[in-house]
């Protein structure tokens, strides 16, 4: 059996290309560039369709680590994972989470229990038709269960967290498919981001047998009692395939973090946010919980679709200023912040089959000096 330890951190950015904090790190020795497997971020663009600043983020610590890996920018870009996250509404803070693996001989004596580990794959490159439907959840399950092996976790039950990155339409990748005789699950390339972040987290219930495999593309944004209960999906322009990272516990790790999650209802679900601290042994701010310390939360936020939250109307969706995923991200923002103690967390949004409408999956990671 392999075994690993995986390493996270968290690293404040003072803009979308800021990389002085991980070359920091990189000097000081204590990240190994090479041991990077993949890296998450916060961005303060509108994570709109042209909310830049993802791609720019991805490019800026390519540039920077391209050098220190002796590769183009190019090949650091297929060596490691890159989710970008735009839209730091709110008191959400920017900044990017670094995730590192290496081989082990052996685990330490006296270490108990599971603990972190990580496994990246990715899907072929999908064709603009393809977005939104069975294809992309078929190829995103088949990703999924290859992230599984990478991370050596094989029972579902230790997945607790599936971020993927996936593509969105644009005119002209709508007009390609309309030149080959074929049609698109829609023209609207802000509606697209939807369909794609949907039909990834299906990808996802069908790899974990949360849900059964049997879909039809109709599916895709209309069965909203079918998701799943891990699944983070985020859109962007800068790729035509999905990029999934598994994030569990496993026996086979040396990690000195552990990973656990909880099921948020909906976007005010404060026990929820509790429940998922519990679940790696915290509490909420100031964390005072001895041998453990909070090194970041992952969550998914969107304006539930029926209009209401716990039977009172909200206004996020009639808002023609702002968009929904911006209103959800500030307020599930604000309620984790609090909860946290710090506004640098991962919140993404749009929750299209992650978690039940209206709510979404809330990860956390704890670092467990035991």
């Amino acid at each position: 059996m392999r075994t690993t330890s995986v390493g996270v951190i968290r690293i404040a950015t003072k803009g979308p290309g800021d990389v002085s904090g991980l070359l920091s790190m990189i000097g000081s020795g204590a990240i190994d560039p090479a041991s990077i497997l993949a890296i998450l971020g916060k961005t303060e663009g509108n994570g709109g369709v042209n909310d830049f600043t993802r791609e720019y983020a991805v490019a800026a610590l390519c540039t920077a680590l391209a050098p220190q890996l002796g590769l183009s920018p190019q090949e650091v870009e297929q060596r490691i994972a890159f989710v970008m996250s735009g839209g730091t509404e709110g008191v959400l803070s920017p900044h990017i989470t670094v995730f590192t693996r290496r081989d082990v001989l052996q685990r330490p004596a006296g270490m108990s229990g599971k603990r972190l580990s990580i496994g990246m794959a990715h899907t072929r490159d999908f064709l603009p038709e393809e977005l939104g439907r069975s294809a992309q959840i078929t190829e995103t399950a088949n990703a999924v269960r290859a992230a599984m092996e990478d991370a050596g976790i094989a029972d579902p039950a230790d997945i607790h967290f599936v971020q993927i990155k996936c593509p969105l339409l644009t005119s002209d990748r709508v007009e390609a498919a309309n030149a080959r005789g074929n049609t698109t699950v829609t023209t609207s390339a802000y509606s697209s981001m939807a369909y794609s972040r949907g039909a990834s987290a299906l990808g996802v219930a069908v790899a974990l047998g949360e849900i059964a495999p049997d879909l039809r593309n109709e599916d895709v944004l209309r069965r909203y009692d079918l998701f799943s209960k891990v699944a983070s999906t985020s859109s962007g322009i800068e790729l035509m395939h999905n990029v999934i990272i598994v994030l569990g516990n496993a026996i086979s790790s040396t990690s000195e973090f552990e990973i656990g999650h909880a099921v948020m209802s909906d976007a005010i679900d404060a026990a929820a946010v509790l429940a998922a601290l519990e679940s790696v042994g915290l509490g909420a701010a100031p964390q005072a919980t001895t041998g453990r310390e909070l090194v970041n939360i992952f969550a998914k936020a969107e304006a539930s679709p029926d209009g209401s939250v716990r039977g009172f109307r909200h206004t996020m969706l009639e808002d023609t200023d702002i968009s929904s995923t911006r209103h959800a991200r500030a307020a599930v923002g604000g309620l984790i912040a609090g909860l946290a103690g710090s506004g640098a967390v991962y919140v993404s949004g749009g929750a299209e089959h992650q978690g039940p409408a209206g709510g979404g999956p809330i990860a956390v990671i704890a670092k467990v000096s035991n």
